[in-house]
């Protein structure tokens, strides 16, 4: 029996940690593969900080601080270590945490480091998995684009015939992909993902103009 996504993804990622090191670029400015690592750590086992991560202001500034913290103190090979053996027991073993936000976190984070290095995107997704991409595409969509105004959004898996309607508005744009691209897009790695924005052109603009993600 193979491993939940969740769990492919992390030690994909981990392998990939291992193979560059800790100073190799990820796709957010200013981030290494160090920083990354202590970020998914801190992410899973600080009780205080990980929840600060996905808010703004000072929150978000104590996150920032801790994981400084965390990567000035820790070695590389123990940040890697540590994020390899797993989910601490508790709310991050949840099934549907490992689904949904965890699933998102590992595969949206294994394709920064693997793009930042110049390895384009993977060919070798299984079905299973792009269902499960699409899945939390569907889950997970009207919350990342919540700061598009006046500009209707669907979203296609493209070649499959499935859409969804995620926002109305006078003129609605079209985003296409597969849905690793679509959920890389959706969490602000516009430039990274391989999809197509149609519609007319004003829609198209605002869809460009947007900040999408947390």
């Amino acid at each position: 029996m193979n491993p939940p996504f969740d769990a492919q993804e992390r030690a994909a990622l981990c392998d990939l940690f291992d193979d560059l090191g800790p100073d190799a670029p990820t796709l957010l400015d200013g981030w290494t593969t160090r920083k990354l690592a202590a970020h998914l750590v801190l992410r899973e086992r600080d009780p205080i900080a990980a929840p600060c991560l996905v808010l703004p202001g000072p929150p978000a500034r104590f996150a920032e601080r801790r994981t400084t913290a965390m990567v000035e103190r820790e070695e590389f090979s123990w940040l890697v270590a540590r994020l390899r053996s797993g989910p601490p027991i508790g709310f991050f073993r949840l099934p549907w945490v490992r689904s949904f936000p965890s699933l998102n976190e590992f595969f949206v984070h294994h394709e920064d480091v693997r793009r930042a290095d110049g390895r384009g995107p993977r060919e070798d997704l299984t079905p299973e998995l792009e269902a499960a991409l699409w899945r939390n595409v569907q889950r997970g969509s009207r919350f990342l684009s919540r700061r598009l105004r006046g500009t209707g959004l669907d979203i296609a898996w493209n070649g499959t015939g499935q859409r969804i309607a995620v926002r109305t508005g006078t003129l609605t744009a079209e985003l296409s992909g597969p849905p690793g691209e679509l959920l890389l897009y959706l969490f602000g790695r516009q430039a990274a993902a391989r999809v197509e924005v149609l519609g007319p052109p004003t829609a198209v603009a605002a869809i460009g103009n947007c900040r999408f993600g947390m």
